[in-house]
C-alpha cells in the first residue's frame, strides 16, 4: 500500500498544540498529523465506496459507521461540553462524504473472510485523510478489514453540540497498522452463563477499540453450555438449565456476528483438569469426581479431572475437541492444560491400572493424550493453543506451531520464549479483569482473591510486551488480552467490569508507542480514555466511570501531583 509519503508526517500527540481534550483516537495510529481548523458534517454526509463487488459486510459496516455518526452525539469533554465551539463553527467548512477505496490490485472480499485468516496475513492497514476545505475525504486499505479499521477511527474523531457534528482537528491525516496480530479479549461462560445478547454487545465494543479475538472459554468444572451435535447429552446434563446453552446456531450467529466486525472467535474446550462437567454425562471418564474436601483435588470446586491415561478418554476427547473446532472458521482452537491436579490421580483405581499396565508414568500419559488430542486439530487444520504449565510444568512435546498463554505472571514469557514457542500474554500481574473483587468461596469472610489487587486500567497500560526478551526472541510475541473469569460476573456486571479497562491491552498490541516513537504513557492516555468510555456509554455499553465527571472535563486536574 502506498502509504510511504503520509510516514513522515509530524506526529502531534494529545495536549501539544491541540484544543485541550479533543483527541479522541483510541488505540492510538501509527502516524497522525492534524491541523487545529474546525469542520462540520453535513447533514447529508455519506460514504461513497468505491469497490467494485463491495461484499455485503462492508455495506453492513459502512451503516452503522454512519448510524454512529449521526446517533453518538458525545459532547466534547471540556467544560462547557462544546459551548466555546460555537464561534469556530459558524464558519467551518462542510465535509460531505467519506470515499472508500482499496488499493490497485485488492480483492473485495468479506470482512468476516479477512478477519478469520491465519495471524501475519490479515490486512489491517489503513491510511485516512480529511481535508479541512470539505473536499472529500478518503479511506484507503488493503483489504475491508483495514478498511473497518478505518471506519472505527473515523467515527471518533467527531463531537456534536448544539445539533452539529463536527471536528476542531483538520486537516488530518493518519496511516494505521497494528503492532502485533493478536489483540484478544477472554471471556469465561462457564461459571455463570451470559446470554446471547450480552456476547453480542461486548463484540461490538471490541470492534470500537481494535480487538480482534474473542477468546471464548465456553466450558469448565462448573457447567458445559455448548451444544455439541455428536454429544448432546453434554449440555443437557451439564449446562445449568436448557434455557443457558450456546445452540449450534447460537455459535454460528455469534461466530459471524464477530467476524464482520473484524473479530475472530478462538474457543478454548480446557482439558484435562477443568472437566469436572463432563463425569455428569460420562462418570468412568472423569477422576475424582466431586470429591471432598475439594481443595486436595482442584484449584476451586467442583473437583474432576478427565483419566486422560485411558485410551477411550483419549480418543473422546480428540472427537469432542475435532467436532467442535471444524465446525469454526478460526484457525485456532484452545485445549487449556492449567492446573491440572495430580491428587486428583494417585489414588484413582483406573488410572493407576492404566500406567500400571502400560508402564507409562503420569506425565508420559499426558503427552500422549495432549500429542493425540492436538494431532487430530491439526488434522482438521487447526493450530493449538495451550496454557503454559504444558511447557513450564509438563514438558509436554508439542507441536512448534502451538501458541502458549502466559498467565501465572508475566515473568514466565522468558521461559517459553526460550523454547520457541510463540506466546500471547495473559499475565495474572496485569490483565485478569477479575482480581480484586475478593473471596468467592464461602466460609472465609478475612479471604481474598488469590489476584489481589484489582488490576485499573493505568497498572494494565504500563505493561511491556517485551520485557526480559531478547530482540530476536520478539517476533514470537503474537500479541495479548485481557481475561475475564466469571466466578463472580455474569451479564449483570460485564459492562462495567470489562470496560473500559480492556481496551488498555488493545491499544498496547495495537499501537506498540505513541505517534511521536515515545513510550505509551497513563498521563498522557487518560484523556483518550475518558473519551472511549464516554462514547461507549453514548452506544449502549454501561462502561464504568475512571474519575469523576469534574475531572474527565479538565485532563490532568486529578493527577496525582496537579
Amino acid at each position: 500500500m502506498a502509504f510511504s509519503r503520509y510516514l513522515g508526517l509530524l506526529a502531534l500527540v494529545a495536549g501539544c498544540l491541540l484544543p485541550s481534550g479533543v483527541l479522541a483516537l483510541w488505540p492510538i495510529p501509527t502516524t497522525l498529523q492534524t491541523g487545529m481548523t474546525a469542520l462540520k458534517i453535513s447533514p447529508t454526509f455519506y460514504f461513497d465506496v468505491q469497490i467494485e463487488g463491495a461484499p455485503a459486510d462492508l455495506g453492513d459496516a459502512v451503516a452503522q459507521s454512519q448510524y454512529y455518526l449521526e446517533n453518538d452525539k458525545l459532547g466534547r469533554l471540556v467544560v462547557g461540553r462544546g459551548a466555546n465551539d460555537t464561534t469556530a463553527l459558524a464558519s467551518a467548512m462542510t465535509l460531505s462524504k467519506l470515499t472508500l477505496s482499496l488499493t490497485s490490485g485488492a480483492t473485495a472480499e468479506p470482512i468476516s473472510s479477512e478477519a478469520v485468516k491465519p495471524l501475519g496475513t490479515r490486512s489491517e492497514e489503513y491510511a485516512l485523510t480529511i481535508p479541512a476545505d470539505g473536499s472529500a475525504a478518503t479511506l484507503t486499505a488493503n483489504s475491508t478489514l483495514g478498511l473497518y479499521r478505518g471506519l472505527t477511527t473515523f467515527n471518533q474523531l467527531f463531537y456534536y453540540y448544539g445539533g452539529v457534528t463536527y471536528t476542531l482537528l483538520a486537516p488530518i491525516a493518519i496511516t494505521d497498522t497494528p503492532a502485533y496480530p493478536f489483540r484478544g479479549l477472554e471471556l469465561d461462560t462457564s461459571r455463570n452463563y451470559y446470554p446471547v445478547s450480552d456476547i453480542l454487545r461486548t463484540l461490538d465494543a471490541m470492534s470500537w477499540v481494535k480487538i480482534n479475538t474473542f477468546h471464548w472459554h465456553i466450558t469448565d468444572s462448573q457447567s458445559f453450555p455448548l451444544e455439541v451435535a455428536q454429544y448432546p447429552e453434554l449440555a443437557i446434563n451439564g449446562a445449568y438449565s436448557p434455557q443457558e446453552v450456546y445452540t449450534a446456531s447460537d455459535v454460528q450467529y455469534i461466530v459471524q456476528y464477530a467476524a464482520s466486525r473484524g473479530i475472530d472467535v478462538m474457543m478454548e474446550i480446557d482439558t484435562p483438569g477443568h472437566t469436572a462437567i463432563i463425569g455428569a454425562t460420562y462418570p468412568e471418564y472423569v477422576a475424582c469426581f466431586d470429591a471432598r474436601p475439594w481443595s486436595d483435588f482442584a484449584n476451586e470446586p467442583p473437583a474432576g479431572q478427565l483419566r486422560f491415561a485411558l485410551p477411550e478418554v483419549v480418543n473422546f476427547t480428540a472427537s469432542l475437541l475435532t467436532n467442535v473446532a471444524k465446525t469454526l472458521p478460526s484457525y485456532y482452537f484452545s485445549t487449556g492444560g492449567d492446573e491440572l491436579n495430580t491428587n486428583c490421580y494417585a489414588d484413582d483405581y483406573l488410572t493407576q491400572q492404566q500406567l500400571n499396565s502400560t508402564g507409562m508414568t503420569l506425565n508420559g500419559a499426558l503427552d500422549t493424550f495432549t500429542q493425540i488430542t492436538h494431532g487430530a486439530l491439526i488434522a482438521e487444520g487447526k493450530t493449538p493453543v495451550v496454557w503454559e504449565e504444558m511447557v513450564l510444568n509438563w514438558n509436554i512435546t508439542l507441536s512448534n506451531e502451538t501458541i502458549v498463554m502466559i498467565w501465572i505472571s508475566s515473568a514466565d514469557a522468558a521461559a517459553v520464549v526460550e523454547r520457541g514457542f510463540r506466546i500471547v500474554h495473559a499475565p495474572s500481574n496485569y490483565f485478569y479483569l477479575d482480581c480484586g473483587a475478593g473471596e468467592w468461596l464461602g466460609d472465609d469472610p478475612a479471604g481474598n482473591s488469590w489476584c489481589d489487587p484489582f488490576k485499573t486500567w493505568s497498572e494494565a497500560y504500563t505493561f511491556d510486551p517485551l520485557a526480559n526478551l531478547t530482540e530476536a526472541q520478539y517476533n514470537l510475541v503474537l500479541g495479548g488480552e485481557q481475561l475475564l473469569w466469571s466466578e463472580q460476573s455474569g451479564p449483570q456486571n460485564v459492562d462495567p467490569i470489562v470496560w473500559p479497562r480492556a481496551a488498555s491491552s488493545a491499544e498496547i498490541f495495537w499501537s506498540g508507542k505513541q505517534p511521536t516513537g515515545a513510550a505509551l504513557n497513563v498521563t498522557e492516555a487518560l484523556p483518550r480514555l475518558h473519551d472511549v468510555r464516554y462514547r461507549m456509554v453514548q452506544r449502549g455499553v454501561n462502561a464504568i466511570p475512571l474519575q469523576p465527571h469534574w475531572c474527565a472535563l479538565r485532563p490532568d486536574a486529578c493527577d496525582l501531583n496537579a
